[in-house]
């Protein structure tokens, strides 16, 4: 079994993640070997691929979603907004979709719907997303519309789209272009260009998507996978059935604290081979580099950073990685970068990444 320390785990995802090389050709390229970026905050997904990218262009993400239609933005891992590749949204959602979270009573009771409210509107959303992308309030009339239960109308109202998340699961629904400053949802069979018209089975779907994922989040552990994808809640029987299927691709490697990780074999000797990093980088808000790791994996995130980094109601702080490792945390304000630091970094790296990161905040 090859030995790793986790510093040259660390290295090389960032340069997986094209973070070391701010070399990534385009947004989609980029969004695609992070396996999504979340976007609930539009700026820091933005960020997230300009400090990737070997030419950041604060344009390239909008034409992406609303003129070229390469990726969608939709609710998938972890139940949150993300960037996607358009032709990567079948798997996820297939794999996705292996876990039925709005069938549970205790989801139903919590967002105040029963069996058959949430079942109509699953098959209510689809027969009328099937013109032109609908605002929010266009989508509840319809689908009230044509269910005829006007109870709906409070339930799909509140909670921040829960009632949706559902269908986006299932690939019924992403966002459309905004219109008069709200968002709004289509069809991704209609949105997206040639999207499948068969899904495909959850079987290969899940196997692509781990594969993909531990391309450049791994090495990790099923438990690291399941985190990231389904918050650390999916049918163990459907994880260990990907993993299986996927096991004659895999290698194992050993950390330095006696962890044994899985990665695609093919990347065992670029791991091997990767020179610890000394760098710095700066990194926006909801950044995969932190969200697809364990908070508690601690070579990556020390334990006295973690109220900094991961706070309340599952926000993810801007951080200062050293090392590969996080060091402090930092903030735009008032037209500069305030720094926050736990650690120890260099001066002028650490200036270097500064000075980058306003560059890309003022392009």
């Amino acid at each position: 079994m090859t030995k790793v320390t986790w510093a040259r785990i660390l290295a090389w995802r960032l340069r997986r993640q094209f973070v070391s090389g701010g070399d990534g050709p385009d947004a989609v390229a980029v969004v695609r070997r992070l396996c999504g970026v979340q976007a609930q905050v539009a700026s820091s997904a933005q960020l997230a691929v300009a400090v990737r990218s070997a030419r950041p262009d604060p344009g390239e993400i909008g034409r992406a979603l609303w003129s070229d239609r390469t990726l969608v933005r939709t609710w998938l891992m972890r139940g949150t907004l993300h960037l996607l590749p358009a032709d990567a949204l079948a798997d996820h959602c297939a794999a996705l979709a292996t876990l039925r979270f709005w069938e549970k009573g205790s989801w139903q009771r919590g967002h105040g719907v029963t069996a058959d409210e949430i079942a109509a509107v699953i098959d209510a959303v689809p027969r009328v997303l099937t013109g032109d992308p609908l605002t929010r309030e266009e989508l509840v009339d319809a689908v009230v519309a044509a269910t005829g239960d006007a109870h709906l109308r409070e339930a799909l109202t509140s909670g921040w789209g829960a009632l949706l998340k559902p269908l986006s699961r299932l690939g019924e629904l992403c966002y459309g272009p905004p219109r008069d400053g709200r968002v709004t949802f289509t069809s991704p069979a209609r949105w997206v260009p040639g999207r499948p018209g068969t899904p495909p089975s959850p079987e290969e779907a899940g196997v692509r998507v781990l594969r993909a994922f531990l391309g450049a989040h791994g090495p990790a552990t099923p438990e690291m996978f399941d985190s990231w994808l389904f918050g650390g809640v999916a049918r163990k029987a459907v994880l260990k059935g990907w993993f299986r299927d996927l096991a004659p691709e895999l290698a194992e490697v050993e950390t330095d604290d006696g962890m044994t990780l899985l990665i695609p074999a093919e990347h065992v000797d670029d791991l091997a081979g990767t020179a610890e990093s000394s760098a710095v980088h700066l990194l926006p808000g909801f950044d995969q580099y932190v969200l697809a790791a364990p908070r508690s994996l601690t070579p990556l995130l020390p334990p006295e950073l973690k109220p900094k980094v991961s706070r309340q109601a599952g926000w993810i702080s801007p951080v200062v990685v050293h090392a590969g490792r996080v060091a402090g945390v930092w903030e735009a304000k008032g037209g500069d970068i305030t720094l926050d630091l736990a650690a120890p970094v260099p001066r002028e790296p650490l200036a270097e990444a500064v000075d980058r990161m306003r560059r890309l905040l003022t392009a």
